[in-house]
C-alpha cells in the first residue's frame, strides 16, 4: 500500500519530524559502527545528533530503504558472533556531522519516495550542509 501522505513510510509511519533540529546547536554526534575483526566500518549504520538541550535525533534506514527518524536515546553495543560487533560510540571523527560540532543547524531539507517514504536528509549549517541517505538499505552520510 502507498500511503497517502509522502512523507510517511508504510512500514515506520512519519518518524520524527526532522524540522525540530533548525535552531538547535550540535553539542555531539555518536554512531553505531558495524566492526568486523579489527577492520574499520565503511560507514555508520546509525547516527544520534546531541543537542545543547540534551535532546537525541536518530537517523537511521528502514527494511524497505527509507530514512527513519526519532528521538530515542543510543542503545548499547552488541555482539553479532563470528569475530562481529556493533559498537556504539561518541564520533568526534568518523562522521561528516563532527565538522560542525558546536554549530546551530540552520535548516533541514527532506527528500521523499512515493513506495517508502523519507529518503533523504539535508541538515544545513553556516559553513556547509551533511546530506543523509538511504542507499540500497545502507545509510549514506556526506559532507
Amino acid at each position: 500500500m502507498i500511503p497517502t501522505e509522502p512523507h510517511e513510510c508504510p512500514l515506520h509511519g512519519a518518524g520524527a519530524n526532522p524540522d525540530r533540529l533548525t535552531g538547535r546547536r550540535v553539542q555531539q554526534v555518536v554512531a553505531a559502527w558495524h566492526r568486523h575483526d579489527s577492520e574499520d566500518a565503511a560507514g555508520p549504520l546509525e547516527i544520534w545528533l546531541v543537542d545543547e538541550l540534551g535532546g537525541y535525533f536518530h537517523i537511521t534506514t528502514g527494511s524497505d530503504w527509507c530514512l527513519i527518524t526519532d528521538e530515542e536515546a543510543p542503545h548499547a553495543g552488541y555482539d553479532l558472533g563470528e569475530s562481529s560487533r556493533v559498537e556504539v560510540v561518541s564520533s568526534e571523527r568518523g562522521t561528516p556531522f563532527a565538522d560542525y560540532l558546536g554549530e546551530v543547524i540552520l535548516a533541514v531539507d527532506q527528500r521523499f519516495d512515493a513506495r517508502t517514504g523519507r529518503v533523504g536528509l539535508k541538515v544545513c549549517f553556516a559553513t556547509g550542509t551533511v546530506e543523509c541517505g538511504s542507499w540500497g538499505g545502507d545509510l549514506q552520510v556526506t559532507g
